[in-house]
């Protein structure tokens, strides 16, 4: 007999199991993963180099990062925050150093050595990891000693507690509706915007670092750094505005307005204030040849011929409404977002398990005692920078000390 059946061998499913064995190990823990292989998510992430967690250690400041679930995860977080996160990984020889935006990355720089670290971390004696293994229905027979019963193909596994942490499932999610929950249902969230506008043609690979944008049909804002590519927008700005406005954006069919302040002065008058002082300090220099702090140049140059300055114009000769014509198109940009693209392999949805229906401090349900949950499958996202995988540890860790008090035998 299996005493813990945890569905998905991605992060939050192999940090369960890890810490589970831990506290308790007399218990017998299965691992079923559909796929192949195990922990793709963690080796793809951050561009092969695994964004652990972030370097906010307050929980209340932490759970600003979270479109879905901010509420929810305060109290987890004052249980298992990121500094837990590091010392976990720390203490299983992994160390973990702080980049510049506060993501934090192992120090060897390959998500190899994180998941390395986690498939030793199960090897125990009480946890066997199967793969290739689907799940084809999940039974709840509360009369029983063993309550649950996962159907695979070719098995059928009876057990005590059961933990999905299989991520955006749809057949999964299907299975829970059948159990009584209820389903957010799952949008794309942290993709980068499609547009095409001459302002950008040609300018893939510029990159602007601290630019405000906004959806002023949502009233939703966001500043950082901004990567024009050949299809559009992406960056972290862009990113954080896609997970804001994710349910918004995918009731539009992804056609929306963008604004976009490409100096982060607070105003396009303050701006062009600025540039008329330019007439007496720098009079002669060429206003092509003078790009704002920040700018790129060729990204000045197209901003330039948009506004009507001619390539010969200097600040001495220029008038007060072509400045004005300079300052919105730095300041007050429009730009007509025609679609959405998938961001790299990070796909992340906003949706799944309603969390009303969660005992979030064991990450229980609520309808179904037994029945645990970690990772995507609940109605839980961040933006980029460390915050889902985080949101991952902290419910796999959450889940095993409640899955620990199952009854010695």
């Amino acid at each position: 007999m299996t005493d813990v059946v945890i569905a998905g061998g991605g992060a939050a499913g192999f940090f369960a199991a890890a810490n589970l064995a831990e506290l308790r190990p007399d218990l017998k823990i299965i691992i079923l993963e559909r796929g192949k292989q195990v922990l793709e998510k963690v080796r793809i992430s951050g561009g092969g180099r695994c964004n652990v967690t972030h370097a906010c250690f307050d929980p209340r400041e932490l759970v600003k990062f979270y479109p879905r679930g901010s509420k929810e995860l305060l109290a987890p977080f004052h249980r298992f925050c990121s500094g837990d996160t590091i010392a976990w990984f720390e203490k299983r020889g992994v160390a973990l150093k702080i980049e510049d935006d506060l993501r934090m990355f192992p120090e060897t720089d390959s998500s190899l050595t994180i998941v390395n670290c986690l498939k030793n971390a199960i090897l125990k004696p009480g946890i066997s990891l199967l793969t290739s293994q689907r799940i084809d229905a999940i039974n709840h027979n509360p009369l029983s000693e063993t309550p649950f019963q996962i159907h695979t193909e070719s098995v059928i596994y009876r057990c005590a507690a059961i933990l999905l942490a299989t991520g955006s499932n749809p057949a999964i999610w299907e299975m829970l509706r059948k159990l009584g929950h209820q389903i957010i249902p799952p949008v794309p969230s942290l993709f980068t915007f499609n547009c095409k506008d001459s302002r950008i043609r040609n300018l893939e690979g510029i990159s602007v670092g601290n630019v405000t944008i906004s959806l002023p049909e949502h009233g939703y804002a966001a500043t950082g750094p901004l990567l024009i590519t050949h299809w559009g927008f992406s960056g972290p700005a862009i990113l954080r505005a896609s997970a804001w406005a994710a349910r918004e954006l995918y009731h539009q069919h992804y056609h929306f307005k963008l604004k976009i302040n490409w100096v982060g002065f607070d105003s396009k008058e303050e701006m062009a204030e600025q540039m008329l002082g330019y007439k007496t300090e720098q009079p002669k220099k060429k206003i092509i040849n003078s790009p704002a702090p920040g700018i790129p140049a060729r990204l000045w140059k197209r901003l330039c011929e948009e506004s009507g300055i001619a390539d010969d114009l200097t600040w001495a000769d220029s008038s007060k409404k072509s400045l004005q014509a300079l300052s919105a198109q730095l300041c007050d940009a429009d730009f007509n977002i025609i679609g959405k693209s998938t961001f790299k392999e990070e796909f992340v949805t906003a949706g799944g398990i309603l969390l009303k229906e969660v005992n979030i401090k064991r990450f229980e349900s609520k309808l179904i005692p037994g029945l645990f949950f970690a990772g995507e499958v609940l109605d839980i996202d961040a933006i980029t920078g460390g915050f889902n995988f985080q949101a991952a540890w902290t419910g796999g860790w959450c889940a095993a000390q409640a899955m620990a008090e199952l009854p010695k035998k």
